[in-house]
């Protein structure tokens, strides 16, 4: 059983870790980001550290370059910075020649880390690299054949190709090669000619039209890729299987956000509050295995001030009712983030509408609440485990 606390009813828009997760970036549906230090060690704590200001409308997307330790976000107000820390341990920002004239939605470090690829609500992919003779970093445009905004990106393992997905019901393969800052780059099975902007592979969410597509993620290899799209399905497509689309539809509200956690595992999660894992099969088909919350709704009596002001504050509703869900997040899930040592996803984190950060590690689910001010809320756990390979079905899941 789960009990929890909340205090503040701040959205987590999105979130990032660094290299050795102990620090975390997340914005609170604001213009703000905020680096917390989290402690682990008796108990699970975030101490806030620096609030990072530059943006002048919502921060969409932040991620944080394990390597060069280095911050990307990008905003509703049109521009992209650089977060660097400086000798002083402050970070300064460096803004980014983004050239749109739309909201920035999304924002991936390549895994190289010397690039980096925005999407924006202008039908355009910008990929910035720093231009050493001119000291700033510069970009350049993906166009066609993008017809609205770009909701979501991926990188390639091999630093060249960059999956998007956009609301206009398609998930793409394009070349985001940049001659002046890397070598020519070997063939892949997606395609071998690669010029800067080339069309590599383009698919449908659905035959039937389908709804805008929310995410897109390559997996370890890069030879498979899966998106979740608004009509709440699944999708994956294996280049080594002749590129043919398998898609299953769920009976849960629609996906927001996915990713793998291996070769033949992928979380989705979204606006049904709980990360659900999937298992895909050689042929590339995705399979459901469990919900990986088991939480179980908490039984109350009575009533009191407290809960009806908070009601109130929360869902603008005085009744007793009782709309508390048998899960850990109480309103959708916006991100998935992995945590832990480097080379595995098996820890993983999610942040919420609700304003909490669900952390799925090794055994059990904790849920931690943070506000803007940096507040420890709730902490808490259920038991739930990542199966080593691989599912089927349910079934399957729960014999493993």
């Amino acid at each position: 059983m789960i009990e929890k606390e909340v205090i503040g009813v701040e959205p987590i828009t999105c979130h990032a870790w660094n290299k050795d997760r102990t620090q975390l970036a997340l914005s609170p549906n604001s213009d703000e980001v905020i680096i917390f230090r989290v402690h682990n060690i008796p108990d699970r704590k975030y101490e806030k550290l620096h609030v990072l200001k530059g943006h002048d409308l919502k921060v969409n997307s932040i991620d944080w370059a394990p390597n060069s330790n280095r911050i990307v976000t990008c905003s509703a107000d049109r521009n992209a910075y650089v977060w660097t820390l400086a000798d002083d341990k402050k970070w300064k920002p460096t803004k980014v020649l983004l050239r749109i004239n739309r909201a920035a939605t999304c924002v991936k470090w390549s895994p190289l880390e010397n690039k980096f690829a925005v999407g924006s609500g202008a039908r355009t992919i910008s990929v910035c690299y720093f231009d050493k003779d001119n000291d700033w970093w510069v970009s350049r445009h993906i166009k066609k054949p993008i017809k609205s905004t770009v909701t979501s990106l991926s990188w390639h393992p091999n630093n060249v190709l960059l999956a998007a997905g956009s609301m206009d019901f398609k998930a793409r393969i394009f070349s985001a090669y940049i001659k002046e800052i890397e070598d020519k780059p070997a063939a892949t099975p997606w395609g071998a000619k690669m010029p800067l902007g080339q069309l590599m592979a383009e698919f449908s969410n659905s035959c039937l039209g389908g709804g805008w597509v929310h995410c897109v993620a390559f997996s370890p290899s890069g030879n498979r890729l899966c998106w979740v799209g608004h009509d709440a399905s699944l999708s994956v497509v294996d280049s080594g299987v002749g590129s043919v689309v398998k898609t299953t539809r769920t009976e849960n509200l629609p996906f927001l956000a996915c990713m793998w956690i291996s070769e033949n595992e992928i979380v989705a999660a979204g606006h049904g509050c709980c990360p659900i894992l999937y298992g895909v099969g050689s042929d590339g088909t995705p399979s459901f295995c469990a919900k990986m919350d088991t939480s179980q709704k908490k039984e109350t009596s009575g009533t009191s001030a407290m809960r009806k002001f908070q009601s109130l504050d929360k869902q603008a509703r005085s009744e007793s009712a009782d709309t508390t869900l048998p899960s850990v997040h109480q309103n959708s899930i916006t991100s998935l983030s992995y945590m832990g040592s480097s080379g595995t996803k098996r820890q993983i984190t999610t942040t919420g509408v609700d304003g909490a950060i669900g952390n799925v590690i090794q055994g059990k689910v904790e849920v931690v609440g943070v506000t803007p001010l940096g507040r420890d809320v709730a902490s808490s756990g259920v038991t739930v485990c990542l199966p080593k390979n691989a599912c089927q079905n349910q079934e399957e899941y729960l014999k493993n």
